[in-house]
């Protein structure tokens, strides 16, 4: 009865974490916007620094708590599962975009150099396991990679930005990225201090989060593998679905696909950063294999929504792209190999 006692509590905890990352998850993608549009960076580039990392802090607390206290596959698994459920949330927002496909009317090159830059990232884990296990103070040499390839592809998104070198074709259903005139009233400074509020309560809810899922998976016998793809990643990546929905509403179609690719791009220093507090050694050893293949499928959806991106097709089967068909069916095949 103690053990049932302690699930249902680590539950309960796990519940009210969740909640609090979806209502404050919420809120932010209205700073996020705004922000863009006062500074000048660009809703791709917005959605990449600010919407993806600041939606993402959740995340990326837990996974890095979980290999501080000892649980890599649980840190991996929950990367990992989050970069695929949140590409699968972009074929989400694209069901809600019922004018055309999402990835039509928001063609931008700094998402599509984005989305390969999160191909090249997703490739660099994936090797890490097969190389030697060899550390330097206990952090394997794919880490700082990582981290040197986004900031690199990152200062590569800016700079296709402002000075593109090709434009996408202008159709009735494209989507341009334009300053919103509206909300000129509210100070700088104070959407700064309110996106920083934000991320702070969103990385809370990460820390809140871990414990309860450590115990979830101890207690319940479903393993850390499961509860990181399927419960963590979900439950961390609400905000990304909720916002990417919001900003699709908004008419900020740019900020919707760039949030969500560019947090997955950013989601893949979540590994980087677990190793870091992974202690005994390198933590690219410790991905089971269950998760090795959830790593193959996502490289599989960026794959195809690039394609898709790139072919912008106006309308598709049940008013989505192929791309967001192709994605669902690449997710729901992950879980069949999961669950099956």
């Amino acid at each position: 009865m103690a053990d049932d006692g302690t699930l249902t509590a680590s539950i309960l905890i796990f519940a009210s974490g969740a909640l609090a990352i979806m209502l404050f998850g919420t809120r932010i993608t209205r700073v996020v916007d705004q922000l863009a549009d006062r500074t000048g960076v660009g809703e791709a580039v917005a959605g990449a620094l600010f919407l993806g990392a600041a939606t993402s802090l959740s995340g990326s607390v837990l996974s890095v708590t979980a290999a501080w206290n000892g649980h890599p596959t649980l840190a991996v698994s929950n990367a990992i599962g989050g970069i695929a459920v949140q590409t699968l949330f972009l074929a989400v927002a694209d069901c809600f975009y019922r004018r055309a496909n999402l990835e039509h009317a928001a063609a931008s090159a700094p998402n599509m150099l984005q989305n390969a830059l999160l191909i090249v990232l997703l490739a660099l884990i994936l090797l890490g396991p097969i190389t030697p296990d060899l550390t330097f103070f206990s952090i394997h040499p794919i880490t700082p990679v990582l981290f040197i390839f986004y900031i690199y592809g990152i200062k590569l998104v800016q700079s296709a930005f402002e000075r593109p070198m090709w434009l996408p074709s202008r159709t009735r259903e494209t989507r341009a990225d334009e300053p919103d005139t509206h909300n000129r009233h509210v100070s700088l400074g104070r959407l700064w201090g309110e996106f920083v509020v934000l991320m702070l309560v969103l990385g809370l809810a990460g820390w809140w989060l871990e414990p309860a899922a450590a115990n979830i998976a101890a207690k319940s016998g479903i393993g850390e593998t499961v509860v990181g793809v399927l419960l963590t990643a979900i439950s961390t990546s609400i905000p990304e679905l909720v916002t990417s929905v919001a900003a699709v509403r908004r008419g900020a179609l740019t900020l919707a696909v760039g949030g969500i690719i560019g947090g997955n791009a950013f989601d893949t220093l979540f590994t980087a950063a677990s190793d870091i507090a992974y202690r005994p050694g390198s933590i690219y050893h410790h991905i089971p294999q269950e998760t090795i293949v959830w790593l193959v499928l996502t490289l599989l959806m960026s794959g195809v929504l690039l394609m898709g991106q790139i072919r912008r097709q106006e309308q598709g089967p049940g008013g989505i792209g192929f791309e967001s068909v192709g994605v669902i069916g690449i997710y729901v095949l992950g879980l069949v190999l999961m669950l099956g």
